[in-house]
């Protein structure tokens, strides 16, 4: 793993410290980009913590030409191609959060479906394939949690 990964993800882990949100209280419609904003920084988290764990990524947040669905990230991790979903939550008091449980039967297709047209749409030649996810825990004042679950949506044979 390069230098500037690690430099990358020990900055981005500073900077996070206190949590991925904003300060500021948010109120209404604001609630939603709120959200989204999350969301984006825990994938950005993520990415930097999956890259100094030696993961390589060749996509992030890829679309499909043809389909519904978006892929978080899709990278390798040795010689497996491994498609990320990245969960963020935020962790209230005296409340737990299991952002990993939040992936329902519905979204699992669409990942399936998203990811069986990935390699021929970039181009990636036939290797294997896993489907990680990686559960952030937001708790507010406080760094996040990464917890990496290596083939977690992968079938089952």
């Amino acid at each position: 793993m390069g230098v500037l990964a690690r430099i990358g993800y020990a900055w981005m882990k500073w900077k996070s410290r206190y949590g991925l949100r904003d300060f500021a209280p948010v109120a209404g419609d604001d609630r939603k980009q709120e959200s989204l904003r999350v969301g984006l920084r825990g994938e950005t988290y993520a990415y930097c913590y999956l890259r100094c764990r030696g993961y390589v990524f060749i996509a992030k947040n890829f679309e499909p030409a043809r389909e519904k669905g978006e892929l978080d990230l899709a990278g390798f991790d040795g010689e497996t191609l491994a498609f990320v979903e990245v969960r963020t939550r935020a962790v209230r008091k005296g409340k737990v959060a299991s952002p990993e449980l939040s992936i329902g039967k519905a979204k699992h297709q669409v990942l399936a479906r998203t990811a069986h047209g990935f390699p021929p749409e970039r181009h990636v030649k036939k290797c294997p394939v896993r489907f990680d996810v990686a559960a952030i825990d937001n708790t507010p004042g406080k760094p996040p949690v990464v917890r990496l679950h290596k083939d977690a949506l992968s079938p089952r044979a």
